[in-house]
């Protein structure tokens, strides 16, 4: 096939470009420019701004693509934008989404019918406060753009080399350094992720087999005593985990962003942890062991200055 991926320089656009070319298929990037890239030679590179409307997409007025994977869209008028001037000229769409397109609420499980977030002012462009809500609308602004021809992936938090949130990271890097680590909770809170090569190959299957849907890609959902210790067995690491009961990290003034994936079963929003992919199990997901994704994460985090690693926190 001959792919377009919308971004592709970073993490999960990466990974895509390189899962493609490693089954042969052809790809171009399109993409500002701005952010170093190492990918290999084969990938024509094409440039331009998608969030100029006049003229940021001169530069795919003239291709023809069997698929375009948007891993860059966060603004519906943007989104709605790149797909319209591309409408004619790719055959499918793939969108890449986010579990946290989802409402919050009590429910056993989150599936790809669950309820969506609808945002008081469709209008607004704040992604750091309206993340999910505004990826549902780019969602729709695909579906009704490119109906059958539409792919939605809602991926899970994504883990792996390359990962610059550092939210999996920071659990390998303390199992690594530390000779006790704080483990939040009692170890039966649910906790999910997923390997960005394993998403990465998943969203080329599916164009491979021209698929189209929405499709939820996550690990089965495992308790924390299960992630901690499998990160553990990956590293052959020996460090004794503290478990440390919620209301002690609250009052220590601890949270998500000290404690990556960490969302007690007290909250509302804990259906994040109990994503159901069987849709994309069936379509053909593969997820690689929690073992392998711990080791070669810590593997490339290590090659990083010391700055731009995860701080560990102290047990007490």
């Amino acid at each position: 096939m001959k792919l377009l991926i919308l971004g592709g320089t970073q993490f999960v656009g990466r990974h895509i470009v390189l899962a493609a070319l490693e089954r042969g298929h052809s790809v171009s990037t399109f993409t500002r420019g701005q952010t170093p890239d190492d990918l290999p030679a084969a990938v024509t590179r094409l440039r331009g701004d998608r969030s100029d409307l006049e003229h940021g997409l001169d530069a795919l007025q003239s291709g023809r693509w069997d698929a375009c994977i948007d891993v860059s869209g966060y603004l519906p008028r943007v989104v709605r934008h790149s797909a319209e001037t591309l409408r004619e000229r790719v055959g499918r769409y793939l969108f890449i989404s986010t579990v946290s397109v989802y409402a919050p609420g009590e429910r056993e499980t989150t599936t790809e019918d669950s309820p969506l977030i609808e945002l008081e002012d469709p209008d607004t462009e704040d992604v750091r406060a309206h993340y999910g809500g505004l990826k549902v609308l780019c969602e729709r602004m695909v579906t009704e753009v490119y109906g059958e021809r539409a792919t939605h992936v809602r991926p899970h938090i994504v883990a792996g080399p390359d990962d610059h949130t550092r939210r999996f990271t920071f659990w390998p890097e303390a199992l690594a350094a530390q000779t006790e680590v704080l483990a939040p909770g009692d170890g039966s809170d649910p906790v999910q992720y997923i390997d960005a090569r394993d998403l990465a190959e998943f969203c080329i299957h599916l164009l491979e087999q021209n698929a189209g849907g929405i499709f939820h890609t996550a690990v089965p959902a495992m308790s924390w005593h299960a992630f901690l210790n499998g990160v553990a067995e990956g590293l052959r690491s020996q460090a004794e985990l503290v478990w440390t009961p919620t209301a002690e990290l609250e009052s220590r003034g601890l949270g998500w962003n000290d404690l990556p994936l960490f969302i007690p079963r007290t909250q509302d929003d804990t259906a994040l942890m109990r994503v159901d992919s069987s849709r994309a199990v069936a379509a053909g997901l593969k997820c690689r062991p929690l073992a392998e994704t711990a080791r070669d994460t810590l593997a490339w985090s290590v090659t990083l200055p010391a700055d731009q690693r995860p701080t560990p926190i102290p047990v007490r």
